[in-house]
């Protein structure tokens, strides 16, 4: 099998609010991905995949594990080559469009602000001509370069974080539930745009999000976040055609099924199971097949 291009082991996220308590956030969560797919990484609100993405790009120091990316360790102090790498290589799409964008800049400087600090323009022009094409790419138009965030609607401003992440064309890009904040039908077009501009350059996704719907859709193979464990992973035909923890069958239960005859008699599972259930069952290696943290 070919070097996956993100291998996270046993990564430890834990912050300390004082002398006497410490969040755990993230707790040995090991998987890997591979150029050119999709991860999904799914689980409720505070399991810990909003943490996961900002360790391994680097926004939070990993408190433990270990993370190698495009054949080299980002984690621990890094030098000025492997930095310059990780920038450009990495890119991150932010869940909430509006924040994320600057609101006194103008679009071409949010999106260009990679290319100038890396210099990959020799001329003004080139950079015009590199801001008005990433941005056709995302649906909009080169003379939206002009305008300020607060003129587009929500959809767009995802369109911009998307073309901000697009345009140093990394090999890795993060969607920390960029979907989120979208109306359903702008969630569609969005995903399939992502779909898209991933057959055409072939990046590779850790998509991080609430819906499951869209999770299936878009994902190659997915992992289940619980209280800041890794509880199982697999492909999306095994996630969901044959859950094996506890709690990835709670969580298919819950999904609402567009159809009142079988909703009504929809069964929910129920799961009570807490952090304790996992320390033992700390996961030792990472593997492309399904397994399970036994509860």
């Amino acid at each position: 099998m070919s070097t996956p291009l993100l291998s996270v082991k046993n990564l430890i996220q834990h912050f300390k609010v004082s002398r006497s308590f410490t969040v755990k956030a993230v707790n040995g969560v090991s998987f890997s991905i591979n150029a050119g797919e999709t991860y999904g990484l799914v689980g409720e609100s505070g399991s810990g995949k909003t943490t996961i993405g900002r360790s391994i790009i680097r926004l939070y120091d990993p408190t433990g594990g270990e993370i190698v990316f495009n054949g080299k360790s980002i984690v621990g102090a890094l030098d000025n080559d492997t930095r310059k790498m990780l920038r450009k290589n990495m890119q991150m799409i932010f869940q909430d469009p509006m924040s994320s964008l600057n609101p006194r800049k103008k679009i071409a400087d949010i999106i260009g602000e990679g290319l100038d600090i890396h210099k990959l323009y020799s001329t003004v022009d080139e950079r015009n001509e590199i801001i008005g094409g990433i941005l056709r790419k995302v649906g909009l138009s080169a003379a939206h370069a002009e305008r300020y965030p607060q003129q587009f609607s929500g959809g767009q401003r995802q369109r911009i974080g998307i073309a901000r992440a697009l345009v140093m064309n990394p090999k890795l890009i993060i969607a920390d539930e960029c979907i989120s904040a979208l109306d359903v039908s702008i969630q569609a077009q969005v995903v399939n745009l992502m779909k898209d501009i991933q057959d055409e350059t072939g990046c590779a996704y850790l998509f991080i999000a609430h819906d499951l719907s869209m999770v299936k859709y878009i994902s190659d193979r997915i992992g289940v976040l619980h209280k800041g464990y890794l509880v199982e992973t697999g492909t999306t035909e095994e996630i969901f055609n044959d859950p094996r923890h506890p709690y990835t069958q709670s969580l298919l239960s819950a999904v609402p099924i567009p159809n009142p005859h079988v909703e009504k008699n929809r069964r929910l599972i129920a799961y009570d199971g807490g952090a304790a259930n996992y320390e033992s069952a700390a996961l030792q290696s990472i593997s492309d097949t399904h397994f399970v943290l036994e509860s």
